[in-house]
């Protein structure tokens, strides 16, 4: 059966999504993450948008083993070269660069005609050859562009030695029967065409991604590129996840295949949601949290008697597990740590395990059953540390329905123990106005989200905020039986975060959006 290729951009194209700003740390806990997914290639950012991107995508690079690592490139000398420092140390590093190729891209944004465009990209392919035995060549907003002329670039392409031309419906303007055409015609007309791999790269903005993706791969590409979760710029990018399972589920029509492990899909969906903030709609195909549920009577029925009625594809097949777990306040360490091996926790240290099994017991004494979902969701909230500038000592909130609430709060600092009392319009902005008093951090509140993690009136809450200061965002996570406590967390957590990236600044929003995207 035919291998289809998985470009992970997670921590390129999504990072470029609206809110989400990943640290050096968060994106090579992700990228190990993808490792154990199995992705093929793993674009790790875009070195010439900052010096902090460039020592990210390089610690991305140094980081991982059994994927080709690649840094996205515009089709300019500087960019090129800063790819190439990102990814020194790499084991098995690639460059990817791109150059629009659609009539409105050359007369409003590259002021080029057909000649200068074609010009342009074999002076950068012929550069990047210089440093690369592998580069992938991107005609972007290729889905707008004349077929003739996309016929003309990638022939130019083929002929200079790329290794994987990409084809990406840069704005979701395409259907699947267009898009698919697209492959089609590159196939009949491009000599040597089976030189190179032809990839796909949608976005979502008219909910057909998913849909132009397995089109393509009808119609002859060796390569899909997308997220986890389906995050991206605006609507989103193809979801990685939903390309692979349609592939493995309708193998029959399709006739080809990944070589992810799908069992690491549910875990790798929500390390990337927590790290991101970005929380997976529950009805998202594959990872939502009704993607295995079922409330019709009818259907009830139906999977109580045979699972394949009204579901084709097994929870166990992305890794998930029973929602209970089989421990209480009595349980010991030993089972406690053959329980987070059967998590997909097994890479932790004797520290980290240790810490798990003290904040487990915490819980186990103030909630009388413990999930599997409420272990993940405590040794998620510190996935990555950031330095701890704050910390939370106590909280005390007082309440009156006829009277506004108070909250006071113990932080410890680097000067010491810092106390103070504040009064809000409502009991969370009391706790973020008294935080604000100890800190003396400048912020605003951009967003605030809660959840739940299971269900009852004892389950954990799992509140996620973002902090902004100027042109630079934090997000932080809270998580407690306590809905104040885990608000109060989150924010301290945001404000670490804001701290560590002053001291170590990384690109801004602005600096992204000035990077034209494929």
């Amino acid at each position: 059966m035919r291998k289809i290729y998985v470009f992970d951009t997670t921590l390129r194209d999504g990072e470029q999504s609206p809110g989400v700003n990943l640290n050096t740390q968060e994106k090579v806990e992700i990228a190990l993450q993808l490792e154990k997914l199995g992705v093929d290639r793993i674009e790790a950012g875009f070195p010439a948008a900052s010096p902090g991107d460039l020592a990210a995508v390089n610690a991305v690079a140094r980081a991982v083993k059994n994927a080709s690592v690649m840094g996205l490139a515009r089709s300019v000398e500087k960019d090129i070269d800063a790819v190439y420092e990102a990814l020194k140390g790499a084991e098995d590093p690639a460059i990817h660069i791109f150059l629009a190729t659609s009539p409105i891209h050359r007369k409003h944004k590259l002021r080029m005609e057909k000649e200068q465009v074609l010009e342009t990209a074999q002076k950068a392919i012929r550069y990047a050859r210089k440093y690369f035995s592998r580069v992938e060549f991107s005609a972007e907003d290729a889905g707008r562009t004349e077929l003739d002329f996309l016929c003309e670039v990638t022939a130019l392409a083929v002929r200079e030695g790329v290794s994987v031309v990409n084809i990406p419906d840069t704005v979701g303007y395409m259907n699947p029967q267009e898009f698919g055409n697209i492959f089609r015609t590159l196939k009949e007309n491009v000599p040597d065409i089976e030189r190179i791999q032809l990839s796909a790269h949608c976005h979502d903005d008219l909910g057909m991604a998913t849909a132009n993706s397995l089109a393509a791969i009808l119609n002859g590409a060796d390569q899909v590129e997308g997220t986890i979760n389906g995050i991206g710029e605006r609507a989103g990018n193809t979801a990685l996840e939903e390309v692979a399972l349609a592939l493995a589920t309708r193998a029959d029509y399709f006739g080809a295949r990944t070589t992810l492990n799908l069992k690491e899909i549910a875990k790798t969906s929500r390390l990337v949601s927590k790290l991101t903030g970005m929380v997976v709609p529950g009805n998202k195909a594959i990872v939502g949290a009704n993607a295995f549920a079922h409330e019709s009577g009818i259907h009830q029925d139906g999977v109580l008697k045979e699972k394949t009625t009204y579901e084709i594809i097994s929870p166990e097949t992305i890794g998930l597990k029973d929602s209970k777990l089989v421990l209480g306040k009595h349980s010991g360490r030993h089972a406690f740590r053959e329980k987070l091996i059967d998590l997909g926790f097994e890479d932790l240290t004797e520290d980290q395990v240790n810490a798990a099994f003290g904040k487990f017991k915490d819980l186990a004494d103030r909630k009388k059953d413990v999930s599997n979902e409420d272990i993940i969701a405590l040794l998620e909230e510190k996935m990555v540390q950031t330095p701890e500038v704050f910390a939370l000592e106590q909280l005390v909130v007082s309440f009156d329905s006829h009277a506004a609430p108070a909250a006071t709060v113990r932080l410890k600092t680097q000067s010491g123990i810092a106390e103070t009392t504040a009064g809000g319009n409502g009991s969370v902005d009391a706790i973020y106005k008294a935080i604000d008093k100890l800190t003396k951090e400048e912020v605003v509140l951009d967003d605030y989200t809660i959840k739940s993690v299971t269900d009852g009136t004892d389950a954990l809450g799992d509140v996620h905020v973002v902090l902004k200061q100027g042109d630079v965002n934090a997000q932080g996570r809270g998580v407690s039986t306590d809905i104040l406590e885990a608000s109060a967390r989150a924010y301290v957590d945001a404000l670490n975060r804001l701290v560590d990236k002053r001291n170590a600044p990384t690109r801004s929003r602005k600096d992204r959006d000035n990077v034209t995207l494929i």
